[in-house]
């Protein structure tokens, strides 16, 4: 933006004034006279000197004045305050990466710029104050802008309107540019000042609204102060997925509270002969519960126990049945010793309902034989404990990515988003670079 500083807000009175063009003798309007020191016509695109009482023509442009998206004269109102269109410079980096800038001017409360860039758009304000310098980054009214681009040079390539300095096509300055999501802090230095500008992002349809531009698009990539459109919903699906984690681990601790029913042995020989106990009464007293039934046999080598149960109402006769297997191996091979398998084995009955029960265990103990196994091979007892309540961890697992799925989907995209606008700045990493 322009480096001149821009008069107080408090200076600024309502006045307009109507002048000749010196080259074509068209009407052009000052809107801010007084104030205004240079002005492009309008009809022919000469630039012209109004800080004296002769108008004098500084340049005389032979392109004609180009169709401008928000025409200079144009009124519209943004944070509750009406602006109109008064001057318009297109501006580059050295010829390359073209934005265009609009000064805007309110008799009350002085100049703003309409920036656009790639589509996107930021409303401006110069400062009548120095940033400070915190650390790596750059403090201003207790915020921290981190840098972004670095050793730029911005110049004018073509202006119409008026400005409160004398602005020339050609005349450029060096700039470094800093960043926190919605706001960028702009400096400009040339030979004789420094200057520091305040740009807030603004939210297309909000300028297109006050200024009547029906072609609105989102640039790609962001822009570097842009704030991801995503980050609002990461924390809202943040706040509700860890909410109702919270809400299901709760329940789990009130509902899944367990308590053992029975605790007993039963006999069992690995020669594959079936055998069968039934255990009982099993009172449970709640209107659903999780029924647990661990069966372990701790002297089972090199063998396998099948057990097969089923949960009998009394008075019903409505049954639930389940299957587990309790095995052990071991042995040696070139590797030397090994083992696998467990000589425990739990399973769950979900969803059963209040009732007086008898379990059924029917189990068949088996050996294993082969080269290299130990010859110890029987197992003398099997440990039953039967309880009441659990959880299912497999479900507790689904359910949780279940509700975090929502979250996980928003933060990839912001995440997408957030390295597509750091991967711009030149002290992105190379991580970001190859995003």
């Amino acid at each position: 933006m322009a480096t001149a500083p821009a008069p107080a807000a408090e200076e600024i009175a309502p006045a307009t004034k109507a002048l000749s063009c010196p080259n074509c003798g068209g009407t052009v309007t000052l809107r801010a006279a007084g104030y205004t020191v240079t002005v492009a016509c309008q009809y022919c695109g000469s630039l012209l000197d109004v800080a004296n009482p002769d108008v004098r023509l500084i340049k005389k442009y032979k392109e004609a004045v180009q169709e401008l998206e928000i025409p200079l004269g144009t009124r519209g109102t943004l944070r509750g305050v009406e602006w109109e269109a008064i001057g318009y410079m297109r501006r580059s980096e050295g010829g390359a990466y073209p934005w265009e800038e609009y000064l805007l001017f309110n008799p009350y409360h002085g100049y703003r710029w309409l920036i656009a860039n790639r589509g996107g758009w930021s409303f401006g304000e110069q400062l009548t104050r120095t940033p400070d310098w915190a650390g790596h980054t750059i403090a201003l009214d207790g915020q921290n802008y981190d840098p972004f681009f670095a050793n730029g040079r911005a110049q004018v390539d073509y202006v119409v309107g008026e400005f409160y300095w004398r602005v020339k096509v050609g005349e450029s300055v060096a700039t470094d540019d800093y960043v926190r999501p919605g706001f960028m802090l702009s400096r400009e230095a040339n030979n004789e000042e420094i200057s520091w500008s305040l740009s807030e992002w603004m939210p297309p349809k909000e300028v297109g609204k006050a200024f009547g531009i029906s072609a609105l698009v989102q640039p790609w990539p962001p822009l570097p102060h842009q704030p991801s459109p995503h980050g609002r919903a990461v924390k809202t699906a943040a706040k509700i997925g860890f909410g109702m984690l919270a809400l299901m681990l709760l329940a789990m601790f009130v509902f899944g509270s367990s308590a053992s029913l029975f605790r007993g042995s039963l006999p069992v020989t690995l020669d594959g002969t079936p055998q069968s106990a039934t255990v009982g009464p099993i009172a449970l007293n709640r209107s659903w519960q999780i029924v647990n039934v661990s069966a372990r046999s701790p002297e089972l080598e090199n063998g396998w126990i099948d057990i097969d149960y089923t949960l009998v109402n009394r008075e019903t006769q409505v049954a639930y049945q389940a299957y587990g297997v309790a095995e052990r191996y071991s042995g040696s091979d070139s590797d030397g010793p090994w083992t696998e398998g467990d000589r425990g084995a739990t399973v769950k009955v979900a969803s059963v309902p209040a009732g007086t029960y008898d379990l059924v265990v029917e189990y068949t103990g088996n050996r294993w034989g082969g080269a290299g196994y130990y010859a110890r091979s029987e197992a003398r007892s099997i440990d039953l404990q039967v309880r009441r309540g659990g959880v299912f961890i497999s479900n507790f697992i689904l359910a949780a990515l279940f509700i975090l799925a929502p979250l996980i989907f928003i933060a990839i995209r912001h995440m997408g988003f957030e390295s597509a606008r750091r991967g711009e700045s030149d002290f992105a990493s190379s991580g970001s670079d190859d995003d």
